[in-house]
């Protein structure tokens, strides 16, 4: 006849456990910590990008403005109508000579320190060729006004991080 052994409740292996669940739910409590902080740098990272990708686009779209609101008032001053009020460009503005050296990168440069949009014209039609008649003497028409505009604008004026020069050539 088999005699079984009756054990106290809880009492039966207590020898033998080591506490391996305790040490393998610290060492997953470690990991997940960790990829808590690589996950909140990522954020933090890109929240970074998303800022500076905001600030260059918003500096673009100011240059933009300030190109084609130049535009408008070179347009204006060619037909002879009132220019806008606040209009970056007057008729004085507008350098109409060919070899004076002018570079945007140049012109960009001396910008780069500044807060305020500002515009650069030049009237460049008699300086290209082929916008005369091709016959021997005078031209038949007169040239086309066409305008090389530069356009510098910030993202903020009040604290700028990122600044924008767009170079363009505007034909009436």
């Amino acid at each position: 006849m088999a005699t079984y052994t009756r054990h106290q409740p809880g009492s039966y292996g207590a020898r033998q456990q080591r506490g391996a669940v305790l040490y393998v739910a610290l060492i997953m409590l470690i990991l997940l910590a960790l990829l808590g902080i690589a996950g909140m740098q990522v954020a933090g990272m890109q929240e970074k990008m998303s800022s500076n990708y905001r600030a260059a686009n918003r500096a673009f779209q100011n240059s933009e403005g300030v190109v084609r609101g130049a535009e408008n008032a070179v347009e204006s001053i060619a037909n002879r109508t009132d220019v806008a009020d606040g209009a970056l460009v007057s008729e004085g503005d507008i350098n109409r000579v060919c070899d004076d050296g002018y570079d945007p990168v140049n012109w960009a440069a001396t910008q780069a320190d500044a807060s305020e949009s500002a515009v650069n014209v030049r009237q460049i039609d008699t300086c290209i060729v082929g916008e005369s008649s091709l016959e021997m003497g005078a031209p038949l028409d007169e040239a086309t006004p066409i305008y090389q505009i530069t356009g510098f604008s910030t993202d903020d004026t009040a604290a700028p991080t990122s600044a924008v020069v767009i170079d363009t050539v505007f034909k009436l």
